[in-house]
């Protein structure tokens, strides 16, 4: 599977039809002054994104911001920032959205306002294979390690369900907690589906890992609908531009096409005719 497709590829593949394939009524005309636009994002999240040996950000979501951006008319740039600090960091204008992951939750609503979800995957838990561990038995987990990426809604849901019997373990990235499972410094991790995939391989019989009971996605008072662009409650014409840009690469088929670049699996989620219809004609 080709996971890393470059953004000239897009550009040829994809740009050049964005405005004629965006909803009707979106397509700006190609002379105006295109809105100066920084979006927010947290690396590495394999294959979501990741820094290349050039320095340059790549992976899905970036792919796909971009092309959000190019039927949005706007012109996008990429700022970095750690995730624990990343709704502060757009809270006090270092960029003007976040579009990293981010799932919709009701705290998160209280400080920010979202796009429409733009994909959404569950979280599992994950274990060596030779560990003899019984995720429902809640009793049994008592002293156990778990590694958690500090401030995300696996964070919460640990500390929320597991708080009074598991070790708690935050870190900054997800990818120092996968480096402490692997190291045996941890029992177990409860991570995002698409990172354990990638960073972990636990559906592979040969791996040294495994999935312990269900994948989770419930309560959504915790894991919320999907993952969304996050914007400052007052931008709500840049969030409308996000919205029909969503429902347009949904509605062509781009985002699946997109996808299928980088997962084996299926995190669409697609917006209803209801939420598209403001920007269809």
């Amino acid at each position: 599977m080709n996971k890393w497709i470059s953004n000239a590829l897009l550009a040829g593949t994809l740009a050049a039809t964005a405005l004629a394939a965006a909803l009707p009524g979106q397509a700006m005309a190609q002379d105006d002054a295109k809105q100066q636009v920084k979006l927010g994002i947290d690396v590495p999240y394999e294959p979501f994104v990741v820094r290349n040996a050039d320095g340059d950000l790549e992976g899905f979501e970036i792919d796909l911001g971009n092309e959000l951006c190019a039927r949005a008319n706007l012109d996008c740039s990429w700022v970095e920032q750690s995730w624990d600090g990343i709704i502060p960091g757009l809270l006090a204008r270092k960029y003007d959205a976040i579009l990293s992951s981010m799932a919709i939750t009701p705290e998160r609503e209280r400080q920010v306002m979202f796009s429409l979800p733009y994909y959404n995957t569950p979280s599992v838990w994950i274990a060596a294979r030779d560990r003899e561990i019984d995720i429902s038995d809640k009793a049994s987990l008592k002293g156990l390690s778990v590694g958690v990426q500090r401030g995300t809604i696996r964070d919460v849901y640990v500390t929320q369900q597991y708080g009074d019997v598991l070790d708690i373990h935050r870190y900054g990235s997800s990818q120092d907690v996968v480096n402490d499972l692997k190291s045996g410094r941890l029992d177990l991790t409860f991570e995002d589906f698409p990172i354990a995939v990638e960073a972990i391989d636990f559906r592979n019989d040969d791996s040294p890992y495994k999935q312990l009971g269900d994948s989770i996605k419930t309560p959504t008072s915790i894991f919320g609908e999907g993952a969304a662009v996050a914007f400052r409650q007052r931008d709500k014409d840049l969030a409308a531009k996000f919205d029909a840009a969503i429902c347009s690469v949904y509605a062509d088929g781009t985002f699946d096409k997109l996808m299928k670049q980088y997962f084996d699996y299926d995190l669409s989620t697609p917006p209803s005719n209801e939420d598209c219809a403001p920007y269809q004609q």
